[in-house]
C-alpha cells in the first residue's frame, strides 16, 4: 500500500478519478505534445512574420536616411547604403532652423501634458467618485462626443479663435487641453479610478478628508498607470501633429518639427535624404519614451476598463 492510501481512514471511500484524467492516458499525452510544439512554432512564425513586416517602414526610413536620391528610388531596392551617407544628418538639422521648431514643440507639448493630466484627472474624479444629478447624462453626452469628426467642429473653431485674436500663436493648440483634457482621456481616466475600492475614500473622508484631498492624496498616487498612458497618447498626438499648427500657425518662427518636416518638399523638388534623417531624428524620442514606459503603457491599458 502506497503512502497515500495509508493516510486515508478507514472505510472512508477512495476519490474518483475524474474522466478528463482517466482519458488522458501516457499515450495520449505522447501524441498531443508534438501538436503543441507544432503549434507554439506555427505562432512564433506569424508573429516574427507580423514584426517584420512592422518593421519594414522603419527600416526602409533609416536606410534612406544615409543615402542620396538616386540611390533611394533604384530598383531593384537597394538595402544597405553603399556609402553611408552620415553626412545627411548634420545637414539636414543645420539647413533649417530645427532648433527653433524643437522649441516651439517643447513648450506646446509641456503645456498641453499639464493641461491633459490636471484636468482630464479632475473630470474623471467627478464621473467615476462623486454623485451628483445629470452625472450619467453629462458623461453619455462626453463619450458621445468621441464620435465626431475632427473636421466638423474644424471651422467654427478657426472662426472663433480668429475673432479672439489667437491666431499665429500657440494659443489655439494650448488652451483646448485645459478644459477637460479630451473625452477619450477622461474615460480612461475615469474607467481606472473605478477600479479602486471605495473603502480608501471612506477612510479618508472619516480623517477628515475633503473631496481634493481624497483626490490628491489617495486617487493620484494609485493612477500613476493611467496618467503614464495618456501622458504617452498626449506626447505621440502633439509631437506628430501636424493639421494644428498648419491652420493656426502662419510665422516660421512659430513653425513646430511637424511643419519644420514639410520645409523639405516642394512644388518641383524634395530633399528626399535629409526629409529621411530629420524624420529619423524627430521619431527617436517617440521610440525612446514609448520603451521607457511600456511596462507601464500595457498595465494602464490592461487595467482600465476591469470595471465599469
Amino acid at each position: 500500500m502506497n503512502q497515500t492510501s495509508s493516510a486515508r481512514p478507514p472505510g472512508a471511500p477512495q476519490r474518483p478519478i475524474p474522466q478528463r484524467e482517466r482519458s488522458r492516458s501516457p499515450t495520449t499525452v505522447m501524441r498531443a505534445k508534438p501538436f503543441t510544439v507544432i503549434r507554439r512554432i506555427l505562432l512564433y512564425f506569424i508573429l516574427i512574420t507580423g514584426s517584420v513586416f512592422m518593421l519594414l517602414p522603419f527600416v526602409w526610413l533609416i536606410r534612406s536616411s544615409l543615402m542620396g536620391t538616386s540611390q533611394i528610388f533604384v530598383f531593384p531596392p537597394e538595402w544597405i547604403p553603399a556609402p553611408f551617407q552620415w553626412s545627411n544628418y548634420p545637414e539636414a538639422l543645420t539647413s533649417v532652423p530645427f532648433g527653433r521648431y524643437f522649441l516651439n514643440t517643447f513648450i506646446i507639448e509641456v503645456c498641453v501634458l499639464a493641461g491633459v493630466m490636471v484636468t482630464s484627472i479632475i473630470s474623471a474624479f467627478t464621473f467615476a467618485r462623486l454623485r451628483w444629478p445629470g452625472r450619467q447624462l453629462i458623461f453619455s453626452l462626453l463619450i458621445g462626443s468621441m464620435m465626431l469628426p475632427y473636421a466638423v467642429t474644424l471651422i467654427p473653431t478657426f472662426v472663433m479663435w480668429r475673432e479672439l485674436g489667437g491666431l499665429n500663436t500657440f494659443l489655439p493648440l494650448i488652451v483646448p487641453a485645459w478644459f477637460g483634457g479630451g473625452a477619450f482621456n477622461i474615460f480612461l481616466m475615469r474607467q481606472f479610478m473605478l477600479t479602486i475600492p471605495r473603502d480608501l475614500d471612506e477612510a479618508a473622508y472619516m480623517d477628515g478628508g475633503t473631496p481634493l484631498t481624497v483626490l490628491w492624496r489617495v486617487i493620484v498616487p494609485l493612477c500613476s498607470p493611467a496618467l503614464i498612458v495618456i501622458g504617452i497618447f498626449t506626447f505621440i498626438d502633439v509631437w506628430n501633429d501636424f493639421l494644428g499648427p498648419i491652420i493656426y500657425l502662419s510665422d516660421e518662427k512659430h513653425f513646430t518639427l511637424a511643419l519644420g518636416l514639410a520645409t523639405f518638399r516642394g512644388l518641383n523638388n524634395t530633399n528626399w535624404p535629409y526629409l529621411m534623417a530629420a524624420s529619423s531624428t524627430i521619431l527617436a524620442p517617440v521610440v525612446l519614451l514609448f520603451f521607457i514606459g511600456q511596462r507601464y503603457f500595457i498595465e494602464g491599458i490592461t487595467l482600465t476598463g476591469i470595471k465599469g
